[in-house]
């Protein structure tokens, strides 16, 4: 039987406000247990929740940005289930009525070797607190609770079932993580948990139209992770079913060590958890005035900035978009391209995407710590173009100021001088090594004249030798056939 894969995905995005979002806490990753929480968080009798306006921003800037809807009206809900680690017994968040409902996110992936978009459509987004943490490993023969993170402000986003493979889910997280991130709303640290994934896993045989039973795959914290958990989950799945079990709905765990799921608790649904209106809370309401405000404040979104740069630029679409993943590359590249000029961004674009994003991956480096600058770089492509260097002698220089780490903007041309790099673009001095070879090497000449006209690749590899690979490649190749063709 041939199955099908469904895949929703449950993203927690934590919000960069200076608070959290029903009190004065502050939000400090890292801190002494418990140094973090007031009050209001630990849900001490007779306090009151107090709604944070910075936690709104951001969900109406994150709904403007997926063309989604902000609700005018929206509504607080006790979500009522019991852990350890939420003081109050319950979790403020919101269940009918969303601040960001509807919207869609447009992404690229690799697919069959093939370069493919898709658009996920959302369900909603909406705001809600976090829970504490639970401590295991500190104690010996018992837990700890940290209460730091109880109340941190979350913006929940929900996609459609609409993803159809792990590399899909993939993609559909990566672009999140950066528009999450390019919008300011999150700073996107995984490994603290500003950016959590659940993923809902369900198949089913290929041509139905029914879902199967989903399975929710909790904390997910990495692109990696939920790529294996993807894999192993469905894998499950399959074999049960073609085994003759069934699969159950529940929470899962995904265990790197052991690659595999497992289950955590049976899942709740939505009269499980016995929602009703928070009473200390009034509904929200936001004013068309106010989404203007927050709107006027919008930066360029990658969506428009691909499109400017396909027609500004004359860029194909994947490196658009490869570019425009990350606000830090693509302010980067038009930095480059300021500089170097429209006619370089081409080059740009294959540098960015090249050399120095594989430096960056090979030295663990973030592209805002790079130690070349855009001036730089763009120096670098002027001095390729205009034929002073070649663009294997470019790799030369690019790892030369990649070591300098000086931010001096001489510093292309201090390292050409240096190394010795400059390319012999002279006519005269070409041409002589030009005759040497033609008169050195009679066969291949004889080899050429008579039609076979790969015979020039031997002629011009006998060139650059004889100029120590410093012969500007175009003016060599020009004067070979012209002298070739005499």
């Amino acid at each position: 039987m041939q199955w099908e894969v469904v895949i929703g995905l449950e993203n927690h995005v934590q919000l960069t406000t200076e608070s959290k979002i029903f009190s004065g806490s502050p939000i400090k990753y890292g801190a002494d247990a418990n140094t973090q929480a007031s009050p209001v968080d630990l849900a001490l009798p007779g306090v009151l929740p107090v709604m944070n306006k910075q936690a709104v921003d951001r969900a109406i800037r994150f709904g403007l940005a997926v063309g989604a809807t902000v609700a005018p009206h929206s509504v607080f809900a006790r979500k009522n289930y019991f852990y350890p680690d939420s003081p109050k017994g319950y979790q403020i968040s919101q269940f009918e009525d969303p601040v960001v409902i509807g919207g869609a996110l447009t992404f690229g992936y690799e697919k069959d070797g093939e370069f493919v978009t898709k658009t996920v459509n959302l369900t909603r987004a909406h705001l809600e607190e976090d829970a504490g943490k639970s401590l295991h490993e500190d104690y010996a023969g018992m837990s700890g609770i940290d209460l730091n993170r109880a109340g941190t402000p979350l913006l929940e986003i929900v996609s459609e079932p609409e993803i159809r493979s792990a590399a899909e889910a993939v993609a559909y997280a990566k672009a999140l993580h950066s528009l999450v991130m390019w919008l300011g709303v999150c700073d996107g640290n995984m490994q603290e948990g500003s950016f959590r994934c659940d993923v809902n896993v369900s198949v089913r045989p290929v041509g139905q139209k029914e879902f199967g039973t989903r399975c929710e795959i909790k904390n997910l914290n990495s692109f990696r992770f939920i790529e294996e958990a993807v894999h192993v989950e469905v894998r499950r799945q399959i074999e049960l079913i073609e085994e003759g079990g069934k699969v159950v709905q529940a929470t899962r765990l995904y265990d790197p060590d052991r690659k595999e799921t497992r289950e955590m608790r049976s899942k709740e649904d939505a009269q499980d958890y016995r929602y009703f209106p928070d009473p200390d809370l009034p509904p929200l309401v936001i004013s068309q005035a106010w989404i203007d405000t927050v709107k006027a404040s919008m930066p360029e979104l990658p969506a428009a900035m691909r499109t400017r740069f396909i027609s500004e630029y004359a860029l194909p679409e994947y490196d658009a978009l490869v570019l425009t993943q990350s606000k830090a590359m693509a302010t980067y590249f038009v930095a480059v391209v300021d500089k170097a000029g429209k006619e370089n961004a081409k080059a740009a674009a294959n540098w960015l995407m090249g050399d120095v994003s594989s430096t960056l991956n090979r030295e663990g480096v973030d592209l805002d710590d790079a130690p070349v600058s855009a001036a730089q770089l763009a120096a670098m492509l002027k001095r390729i173009a205009d034929g002073t260097i070649s663009n294997k002698a470019a790799k030369e220089v690019f790892a030369g100021m990649w070591e300098a780490k000086s931010d001096d903007e001489n510093l292309v041309d201090t390292i050409i001088d240096a190394k010795g790099l400059k390319q012999i673009s002279d006519s005269g001095a070409l041409e002589a090594i030009v005759d040497e070879v033609l008169a050195a090497n009679a066969k291949s000449v004889e080899q050429y004249r008579a039609g076979k006209e790969a015979a020039i690749n031997a002629l011009i590899g006998q060139a650059m030798k004889a100029s120590k690979g410093k012969a500007n490649p175009a003016q060599l190749t020009e004067l070979l056939k012209a002298k070739l063709a005499g």
